[in-house]
């Protein structure tokens, strides 16, 4: 495991996350992954730290209000979030990280439109792997 950092476009928002050099990201089909080409990289809030920009995050909660979708209000980029299918873990997204950390990226298709279907096989595969 090692430390990647990450932020957004505009750099207000940054972040840290611990997770393997060879991560596995999932490529959602849902609505608004679909629509913002969000790869995720899911791992237990212990391995996340918010660095800096707090106050300029924006929530989005849509359908059943659980996911809790937070944007820089300054350039729009959704570089994280609290995912519906892990409520106690952070969903970061993998485009966001820096250059130099990621050694290979792995992505998998998840059925996101299908999500409690979807769910098993998500939880099944170890966070942030």
């Amino acid at each position: 495991m090692i430390t990647h950092a990450g932020g957004c476009h505009c750099g207000r928002v940054r972040f840290e996350v611990i997770a393997p050099a060879i991560v596995t990201v999932s490529d959602c089909n849902c609505s608004i992954c679909a629509k913002s080409g969000y790869l995720h990289l899911t791992v237990p809030s212990a391995r996340f730290k918010l660095l800096q920009g707090s106050e300029v995050l924006t929530r989005y909660q849509f359908n059943t209000g659980i996911a809790q979708h937070l944007f820089c209000s300054v350039c729009g980029i959704k570089s994280f979030y609290v995912p519906r299918s892990h409520p106690d873990g952070f969903s970061v997204n993998a485009r966001c990280l820096d250059e130099g950390t990621i050694e290979r990226m792995v992505v998998e298709p998840f059925d996101g439109r299908e999500w409690e279907r979807g769910l098993a096989q998500l939880r099944a595969r170890p966070a942030g792997a």
